[in-house]
Formats: C-alpha cells, structure tokens, sequence
C-alpha cells in the first residue's frame, strides 16, 4: 500500500476547498433567487387569472377617400354616376375591445389600462350581452356596418337630389327565432298582416297587435317575386312580440357604391361614409387639403347618432394626424377634457351639419362652428 507523502494528509469530503466560495450560495444571493421565483410566479398567475372586464383601447383610422391598408383597394368606389377628384381624408375611427366573447383579459391587460388616459376599463356586462358568443359578436358587427354602409350611401345621394326609395328588410335571424326557413335575409318586409310596413318601429308596434307565440302573416318579396308565409312569433325584449329577426332598410339605388371597410364592423362609420361617399360625387375637395375624423352612426333620414369609445376615438385620431373631429352631439359629456392636444372637436347632430361643418374647415372658417 502506497505511502502519503511526508507532511500531507489523505483529504475527506468536508475538508476539499470550495474555491473561493464557488457551488455554495450566499444568504443574499438566495434572498435574490427567491424574489424572482416568486416574480415568475406572480407574472404567471397574474396572466392565468381572467377578469370580468372589457378594455377599450384606440384602434386605427382610416380614409374614406383613400385605399385600404389590405391591398390597396379604394374604401369607396362609385359606379353609374360621375366622381371627382378629392383632397385631404374624412377618417373613420375605430375601437380596439379586448375582454369580449373568445377574449378574456388577465390582470396584467386591466394593470396596463388602468394607467393610460387614453384606454378605459368596462365591466364586461356593460359592453357585452353575456349571452352570446364570440361569433354571434361578430355576425352582429358585421350586419351593422352592412346597414351603416346603406344608409349612409342613401344620405349622400339624397344630398345630391338623387331619389332612393327605401324598404324594410331583414338583415338577421336569430338563434331563437321560429322563422328559420320562413323568412330569409334579405327579404323586404311588404306587409304584416293587413296593414303594409315602412319603418322599422312600425314593424315592431304592429306585432303589439299579437301575444307572443301566436303566428302572424307576413308578406315579403324575395328576389322580385312576392310570398307571404305564417311565421310563429317569439317573446322578446321586455316581454315584447317579437319574429326573432334583426330589421334594416334596404334601398333602391341610382348608381352603385361599394364600401371596403376590411374586417372593421360595427354601425359607428356611417356619418364618415356618408360625407366620402358625397365628396366623390361632388366637385371640389370637400375637406380641402385637411386632415378630418370623426364618428357617429347616420340613419336613414341624415341624423347622427352617438357611439361607444368616442375617448379612445379622439386619441385615435390624433395620434393618425387628424386635426379636426367630428363628435355626434350626444356623445359631447364624454368629449370634455379628453381631447389631445392640437385637435379641434365640432359638435353634429345631422349630415348637414356635419357637411356644413367640413365645409367651414375646408375655407379656414372656424370661428362659428358649434364645439363641444
């Protein structure tokens, strides 16, 4: 057996030097290992967790009178009558909702909302109907912007002295309606019962007339060739009669006008349709060189109504370069001290006060327009 040299010893486990300190950790350093473990995982749990909240936040804008960021394709072509050159936009503007059907929200998306002006924080209920799911969302969306589109382009040509009957039309079914495989979208409402319709409310106060659940006889032309059908009714609303269909208006129009508004829904582009729709057909630059947004749904006789957003809208717009906005006038409480700065809010309540207002921009006249 080999000797150990003289003055040396054979070295245990314990007793091998740890090199300067290395494989052993410090007091602190496990401190610093155990705050970031327990960072990772308040980080994880805070992403897992979802919360009952929608977040609004600004979407993009975009130019009625140019092309569509998909392609390049114009957002409003005109076929049938003349067009004119144009100048300057007429922004449409748009809302980014996260927490929706199919998109809930973690801690972190409130946390991060929470602290910016220019987003806002729902409960999800107030945004959303609870009910629905994701693609009932989006189908609803979808056939809103279909109807803003409509009307709009009704206003504008009527704004040119154009004449554009209008009918009721069914723009949706829905899932607890008993009128699937009787009525169909698109079919234009001529009668219920005896009594012909030409509005939607007047749909709605003639089937008052019957208790839900009880058939009336609808009479609707579908595809130029007129058909009457008894379709069950349902209860709605509030207890109201109801045929579990989604009404719009349908026209009859002198020229055609597509609108290419991408994947974006909802009824809130209709007042920006209207005035790009009647730009093109009408000489001159409406917007004359300025950069214009603005929002508000338009009904079928010109008035504006208010929208959801109009906060997010405003810093939407202004971070797009606009520097005028047209706000609908009964959206002017949630206008007030949230306009960036460098944009100029007018107030409208119809499409003649909005083209009037458009106008003004265009000529520097500013002084007398109605601000919010």
């Amino acid at each position: 057996m080999p000797e150990q040299p003289a003055g040396t010893e054979s070295p245990s486990r314990a007793q091998v030097p740890d090199e300067g300190g290395r494989g052993r950790l410090t007091r602190g350093n496990k401190i610093v290992l155990a705050v970031f473990f327990a960072f990772l995982v308040v980080v994880v749990v805070g992403s897992l967790v979802h919360l009952p909240y929608a977040v609004m936040s600004p979407g993009p804008t975009e130019n009625t009178l140019g092309a569509s960021g998909d392609g390049g394709k114009p957002i409003i072509s005109v076929s049938g009558l003349p067009t004119y050159p144009t100048d300057g936009a007429l922004r449409f503007t748009t809302v980014r909702v996260e927490g929706g059907p199919g998109y809930p929200v973690d801690v972190w998306d409130v946390l991060r909302a929470w602290i910016d002006p220019a987003r806002e924080v729902l409960p999800v209920d107030e945004v959303f109907d609870p009910q629905v799911t994701k693609e009932q969302v989006a189908e609803e969306n979808a056939i809103q912007m279909e109807g803003s589109q409509e009307e709009a382009t009704a206003v504008a040509l009527r704004a040119l002295g154009k004449k554009v009957p209008t009918h009721v039309a069914i723009a949706g079914i829905t899932d607890g309606s008993k009128a699937k495989g009787l009525l169909a979208v698109g079919d234009r409402l001529q009668r219920i019962g005896d009594e012909n319709v030409t509005d939607t409310q007047q749909v709605r106060d003639v089937l008052q007339r019957t208790k839900p659940g009880q058939p009336v006889t609808v009479t609707v032309t579908r595809q130029g060739k007129e058909r009457t059908v008894q379709v069950p009714t349902i209860t709605g609303q509030g207890g109201r009669t109801a045929l579990g269909v989604i009404l719009g208006l349908t026209h009859d129009f002198p020229a055609k006008v597509t609108i290419d508004a991408g994947a974006i829904g909802g009824p809130s582009a209709g007042l920006m349709f209207s005035l790009g729709i009647y730009d093109k057909l009408t000489p001159g630059a409406l917007a004359g060189g300025n950069q214009i947004a603005g929002t508000g749904t338009i009904d079928d006789a010109g008035n504006v109504g208010p929208i959801g957003g109009i906060r997010q809208k405003l810093a939407g717009a202004r971070a797009d370069g606009a520097q005028y906005f047209l706000a609908p006038a009964r959206n002017c409480d949630e206008v007030v001290g949230h306009v960036p700065d460098g944009l100029t809010v007018v107030k409208v309540g119809t499409f003649a006060e909005a083209r009037t207002a458009v106008e003004g921009i265009a000529k520097g006249q500013t002084g007398s327009l109605p601000h919010c």
